[in-house]
């Protein structure tokens, strides 16, 4: 490989472990912005996240997508549905990271890669490999194996993993790139937002401007919004897509970590029992990722078509 090639392929390893070590810590960020509900924290981050794009699209004077776009309408009701499905993504996220469900939260990214599979046999009518198969079923046994750990469907995870599913889906077809489709996005979120912390304000339930160092950690959640997704971007460009599929467990992994040594969360033999399973499953998508990229690098393997799913494309969102 020559240097500049091996130089830019390290660039966009350290732009990815950002990405991802940035998203994997937000667990240690929500917290502090307690006493505030996670409903205003939401509403701030809305806010907030419009205010870091639109400064952002200013720096770089990078305008020139929307006019055109504003003559899609079907690309732009499909980005205000991702919006409001990466809403509730971050409103239940949000929330069970304050209520101590750290742990059950990292599941839902774990097993996000299953769900991705899933919805492209079922909506896109794509053919699964004999290993693919085998991960999704062993993931379901997992979700059975949790249900009866936690005594529940383990809600928040599922949750997390189906709306941020679909949001990777929408966000297919809206083709737009990372730090426009999320301007937009934010676009739509941000009068409902407002409106919300509007009503907080006048009916003197609001939290912000209560304290600066308050507002300041209330106010930079746009900037941890869209720091890792333009990290993300950075190193999406300069890495195989194996790489960056490989690279999204980080994430999940640091808030796993988290749950356990930082916030001290339990967890019974069942609740390991499924976690394991669904590690084992990851392990068999990662290792058939890996052998079908060999192989393809050999030219010994069809290259994949319309009818077979791609290995684990991360999204970039803000978790």
């Amino acid at each position: 490989m020559p240097q500049a090639a091996r130089s830019e392929n390290a660039r966009g390893l350290w732009y990815g472990f950002a990405a991802y070590g940035m998203w994997g810590l937000f667990p240690l960020y929500w917290p502090l912005l307690e006493p505030s509900s996670a409903m205003e924290i939401l509403a701030n981050r809305m806010v907030w996240s419009l205010v870091a794009a639109v400064a952002i699209l200013a720096v770089r004077r990078h305008w020139s997508w929307l006019r055109p776009l504003l003559g899609q309408p079907r690309r732009l009701a499909l980005s205000a549905l991702a919006a409001a499905v990466i809403a509730v993504n971050w409103g239940v996220y949000i929330w069970a990271v304050n209520a101590g469900h750290v742990v059950e939260s990292s599941l839902g990214y774990f097993i996000n890669p299953l769900v991705t599979i899933g919805f492209g046999v079922l909506l896109l009518h794509e053919k699964l490999r004999r290993a693919q198969w085998a991960a999704v079923g062993i993931g379901a046994v997992a979700v059975a194996v949790l249900t009866v750990g936690y005594g529940r469907l383990p809600w928040i995870a599922l949750s997390l993993a189906f709306s941020f599913g679909s949001y990777g889906l929408l966000k297919k077809k809206v083709a737009l790139g990372g730090l426009e489709s999320f301007a937009l996005e934010a676009g739509f979120l941000f009068p409902i937002a407002l409106g919300y912390l509007g009503y907080l304000a006048a009916t003197g339930h609001s939290s912000l401007g209560h304290g600066a160092g308050h507002t300041a950690l209330l106010a930079l959640t746009g900037p941890i919004t869209a720091v890792p997704l333009l990290c993300f971007g950075a190193s999406a460009i300069r890495l195989p897509l194996s790489t960056i599929g490989l690279m999204q467990y980080l994430a999940p992994v640091f808030q796993f970590l988290i749950g356990i040594v930082y916030f001290h969360e339990t967890m019974e033999p069942a609740r390991w029992a499924g976690f394991a399973l669904v590690w084992v499953a990851l392990l068999v998508l990662t290792w058939d990722a890996l052998r079908r990229g060999t192989r393809a690098a050999r030219g010994d393997a069809p290259q994949l078509g319309r009818g077979e799913p791609a290995v684990s494309e991360g999204v970039a969102s803000g978790r």
